[in-house]
């Protein structure tokens, strides 16, 4: 809770510092685009766009966003330690389209393979199993049961992640969950780490950027290699989410020839 109170204090500071040389031709990124819409909605008495709300989704961005992308490319790291072949076609596939330049997000359309490592990794490590709760606003009936107003509810995302009758191979790990016969890049509708409807995580986007341009630069740079010195596992530990246990990877630089 400390740790929150000091984050808030920063955040005030820099809305104050933000509104000093705000521009609303010129926003400057999400704190900006919030203040310009709570100046145009300042008559309102129930405009949702206030100090407060501001303040608390800054923090939620912060708090989820980097704990929650952490732990993926960690499970994504010892998943590729776990799964050479894998690993190799991955760099074999940032050689061919990156080579040495730096990874942008426009190539991700260009790598069907290592987007399809990357949500499965999502799928398979299932780092918020259980989700966020949920609250029902109003009385609702779902599937024959009454669930009232007010109802605490636990959407079960391990459910549908695992679900068998939409991965073949629910409990490995199999990047060719998301790729065709011709290797190319599927969506699929269970594919829901990040929630669904309404209430689907906010930071859905930025969260996918980070993740393919952080374990996209990592991989075109290193190999990685377990520790010689201890036996490598891929197990779950336990946190707010549920990242990898600790261990010792080796990661072996890689060079290019232009």
């Amino acid at each position: 809770m400390q740790n929150i109170r000091e984050l808030q204090v920063y955040f005030k500071k820099m809305l104050e510092e933000h509104l000093t040389c705000l521009d609303k031709d010129d926003q400057r990124g999400y704190i900006d685009a919030f203040l310009v819409k709570q100046e145009e909605e300042k008559s309102d008495p129930n405009s949702f766009f206030h100090e407060d709300n501001l303040v608390s989704t800054l923090t939620t961005l912060f708090m989820a966003g980097t704990e929650t992308t952490s732990s993926t490319i960690r499970w994504a790291i010892s998943f590729m330690v776990q799964n050479p072949d894998i690993q190799k076609r991955v760099h074999e596939e940032i050689e061919r389209v990156i080579g040495s330049a730096m990874p942008r997000i426009d190539h991700r359309k260009d790598m069907p393979y290592t987007n399809a490592v990357i949500h499965e990794t999502q799928r398979f490590a299932n780092i918020l199993p259980m989700n966020l709760p949920r609250e029902t606003t109003s009385d609702v009936v779902f599937q024959g049961y009454n669930l009232p107003k007010g109802t605490y509810v636990i959407p079960l995302l391990e459910s549908v992640l695992y679900d068998k009758t939409q991965f073949e191979k629910p409990t490995s790990f199999y990047p060719e969950h998301f790729l065709d016969s011709k290797g190319q890049f599927v969506k699929k509708s269970a594919f829901m780490p990040f929630s669904a409807g309404r209430r689907i995580c906010a930071g859905q986007t930025l969260a996918k950027m980070e993740l393919f341009l952080f374990f996209t630069s990592l991989m075109q740079k290193f190999t990685f290699h377990p520790s010689p010195a201890k036996e490598f596992y891929v197990k779950p530990s336990f946190g707010l989410t549920i990242p990898p246990i600790a261990q010792e990877i080796c990661c072996v630089s890689r060079t290019y020839i232009n």
